[in-house]
């Protein structure tokens, strides 16, 4: 029962196993049992397609067949054939069936519609699903094509500390780490928690971004990018946000916010083109099942120039539109998800890269524009979604850096470090961020943030 001796369905499909004796491996989606034969449809999770077996009643393991329901798992071995049926090109002729791991009448995925709230609920056996399959094998396709791209440009991998003192936004929807006793929490002489006496010593928290250390790699090794996990505590329950995401952060050295904006879209578009090529299968049932323009939509982003606009000149567009917004557009706020769809969609029908916004709304490393009130920052939009990648040029002034931080009241001493950056051999760099489960989302047509990353973590739920 070797793994390797085990041939999957996704290997069948290539017509390199017609009339030979294989066996295959997998779940039951669905058995047919008469006196005379049985049909047995099981899927392995490495195809969209499912095999059908055809069992007939002289085989001596058919009292194993009649007893078989959905969800059990099996090993069933016998030869491939041409298959007469609708929409496959192959069936088995079994030769042998293995019961491996059985299943009763309460398998929770039985043969009829299901929601996707209660897969949700269902998350450990969503997986065998035909929509989950084809998301995983999308995400597992986009991640593998990100180190592709980024391997390809000379950038190196590098792993940032999921547990940190700084907070990269300065947002402060931080979840705390300590391994204080909440029952015994001791105070300092101000009545407040002696973050001294716990395990760091300070405040320590699961980190909202892996950048300024990534700063720290590309100021020594050029170009660097990191893929890890980031949390935020925002009490948000909408479905693009979730508690623990995926983060894509490339920073270059030597670069300003034009090379980060073109190499942003080189890999948007890298990612799209992965997609398409690798899990077709995939894309064609998500088309056809959630979104029935998704192909569409991203060969016209796949083949398309990206737009370039200022932040000023999109606020006046969207304020000369005529277009009644829930949110007035208005210089000095940030653009709402709507805005950016009537720019991607309507005005330009083009992905956007939205640049130099105003400084009051953005972070506090972002390279200060001349006229003293805007940074060198940018947004990828895209159709349908609206932003899906944020960069900027980071601020590699030291005075200028210190005067941000001033006005946003941050401390100097808790990120000395990131001064040091400026202190010593400073050079211009820049890069920006992906949150990984916004790309699956757009590439795979989800809808639902929750739907595309195996076990969610928001408000209020964190099982599994």
């Amino acid at each position: 029962m070797a793994y390797e001796k085990r041939v999957l369905i996704s290997q069948i499909d290539n017509g390199n196993f017609l009339d030979k004796t294989i066996t295959i491996g997998g779940w039951i989606r669905s058995v047919r049992n008469s006196k005379k034969f049985s049909f047995i449809v099981i899927n392995d999770g490495s195809s969209q397609e499912s095999l059908q077996i055809v069992a007939d009643a002289t085989i001596e393991s058919y009292d194993v067949v009649k007893s078989l329901l959905t969800g059990a798992s099996v090993l069933i071995t016998g030869k491939i054939v041409s298959s007469g049926g609708h929409g496959q090109k192959f069936e088995m002729h079994a030769s042998q069936v293995k019961l491996i791991g059985e299943a009763n009448e309460e398998y929770p995925l039985q043969k009829k519609k299901t929601s996707l709230e209660f897969l949700r609920e269902n998350a450990h056996l969503r997986p065998r699903t035909n929509t989950f399959g084809a998301v995983f094998r999308v995400r597992s396709t986009l991640a593998f094509a990100t180190h592709e791209f980024f391997q390809n440009r000379g950038l190196y991998y590098i792993n940032t500390p999921i547990i940190t003192a700084s907070d990269c936004e300065g947002a402060g929807e931080l979840f705390k780490v300590t391994t204080l006793d909440f029952e015994k929490l001791p105070k300092n002489d101000k009545n407040k928690v002696n973050f001294e006496q716990d395990y760091f010593g300070k405040e320590a928290n699961l980190t909202v971004s892996g950048q300024l250390e990534a700063e720290c790699f590309a100021l020594s090794m050029g170009g660097v990018y990191t893929f890890g996990p980031t949390f935020r505590a925002e009490n948000s329950n909408t479905q693009r946000h979730l508690s623990e995401f995926w983060m894509i952060e490339p920073e270059l050295a030597f670069a300003d916010l034009e090379d980060v904006a073109d190499l942003a879209s080189d890999y948007l578009k890298y990612l799209i083109e992965s997609a398409m090529e690798k899990c077709p299968q995939e894309l064609e049932f998500l088309q056809n099942t959630y979104k029935n323009d998704l192909i569409e939509t991203l060969n016209h982003v796949k083949s398309s120039d990206f737009i370039k606009v200022s932040y000023t000149e999109a606020i006046d567009i969207l304020e000369k539109s005529g277009k009644k917004f829930e949110f007035s557009p208005k210089w000095g706020v940030d653009l709402q998800t709507e805005h950016e769809r009537y720019l991607t969609e309507e005005h330009y029908k083009l992905p956007v890269i939205v640049t130099d916004y105003p400084k009051d709304i953005k972070a506090f490393y972002m390279k200060l524009n001349d006229d003293g009130k805007t940074v060198r920052a940018m947004d990828i939009l895209v159709p349908g979604v609206g932003e899906i990648i944020g960069g900027s040029q980071r601020e590699c002034n030291l005075g200028k850096l210190k005067n941000r931080m001033e006005e946003m009241n941050i401390n100097p001493q808790d990120i000395w470090w990131y001064l040091d950056l400026r202190r010593f051999g400073s050079v211009p760099h820049a890069g920006f961020g992906l949150g990984f489960e916004r790309a699956v989302m757009y590439i795979t047509g989800m809808s639902n943030i929750r739907d595309v990353i195996p076990f969610y973590r928001t408000p209020k739920n964190v099982d599994f």
